[in-house]
């Protein structure tokens, strides 16, 4: 386990020198604790996320990591980031949540004041990216490690009174794990733990029953292919909505395609009446256990009432820990 902590303290700091040795002819940014390193993208609503690293690398005293994340934003422009920042501290003491080190402000270009937020850094990147390059899904035995620790998330999240509302591949980042050994026969991936990010539009129970109030706010958020019926239907938003998502979600990890698309010149506004009135719910793929089957028709009843919660999930036959086959898992078909 110590060589193993060693090894990816190592890897965080050859992943900063690789990027500060490319170089950059901006100005480098930089806080009272962290330096920026490289910009990764643009992130949503006007925000832009960069990799940073703590300025005080020797100083053990200090409650940053080697590297992070930093998402930041004009201080005009900030007000989600700042929305983002506060909900996300609400979920602090949940290891199955992306951490956040706290913000602050800094000056910019002209004297612009700029919003930071620091996050935990995923070199994992996130599942979406995973489940592209593992070639038509990941083993049963992975996927049944990452759905444990989203649902232990949004256990806690809904416990909370919160719910995520955007849950899918790009929002779960996969942090390395040091405590983990991997047992024989597993693929590499398992030596990650799956964490939930992104906030931009997680509300309370009191946030959606206010926005019922108001039929001009009644609009569709989120991400079309991960929305339940009764989000579109209904546009009820409520927990039961990210448990139809995780299961979409488990689907696209267990055979490598989206649970639901678009057909072939199929509009957008068809493809959503197709979830919400249309009756039709996504197939369960064929060739998986048959307690991956049972555990996805929990989650794909469309009637949210009877939709099974986390908690319930939780303790499901599917996610029950087994030592995984050692030979290579067989393909899944739709």
């Amino acid at each position: 386990m110590e060589r193993r902590r060693k090894a990816l303290k190592l890897m965080d700091r050859m992943i900063v020198e690789d990027f500060c040795a490319m170089g950059c002819s901006r100005t480098v940014r930089g806080g009272k604790r962290w330096e920026e390193v490289k910009h990764i993208a643009h992130g949503a609503r006007n925000s832009t996320i960069s990799l940073a690293k703590h300025r005080l690398l020797e100083d053990f005293q200090v409650d940053l990591p080697q590297i992070l994340v930093v998402k930041y934003a004009e201080i005009d422009d900030s007000d989600t980031l700042q929305r983002q920042r506060e909900i996300h501290g609400k979920f602090q003491g949940c290891p199955q949540i992306i951490r956040c080190y706290g913000d602050e402000c800094t000056t910019g270009d002209k004297g612009r004041i700029i919003y930071n937020v620091l996050f935990e850094h995923a070199s994992g990147g996130n599942l979406a990216d995973l489940i592209k390059t593992s070639g038509g899904g990941l083993p049963e035995f992975d996927v049944k490690a990452f759905t444990k620790s989203i649902l232990l998330g949004l256990d806690y999240i809904h416990k909370k009174g919160y719910a995520h509302l955007d849950i899918k591949p790009k929002n779960i980042l996969l942090v390395p794990d040091s405590t983990k050994k991997r047992k024989r026969g597993a693929s590499a991936s398992t030596g990650f733990d799956a964490k939930i990010a992104d906030f931009w539009i997680a509300k309370s129970s009191k946030q959606i029953l206010a926005e019922l109030q108001w039929e001009d706010r009644w609009c569709l958020e989120g991400t079309p292919r991960y929305m339940s019926p009764e989000v579109v239907a209904e546009h009820k938003k409520g927990p039961a909505c990210d448990i139809w998502a995780l299961g979409c979600v488990v689907v696209e990890m267990l055979c490598g395609q989206p649970a639901f698309s678009c057909k072939p010149g199929e509009s957008l506004k068809d493809f959503l009446d197709r979830i919400g009135f249309g009756g039709e719910s996504p197939r369960i793929p064929v060739g998986i256990s048959r307690e991956a089957q049972d555990f996805l028709k929990r989650c794909f009843v469309r009637n949210s009432k009877s939709r099974w919660n986390a908690s319930w999930l939780l303790s499901h036959p599917f996610l029950k820990e087994d030592i995984p086959d050692a030979e290579s898992p067989k393909k899944v078909r739709r």
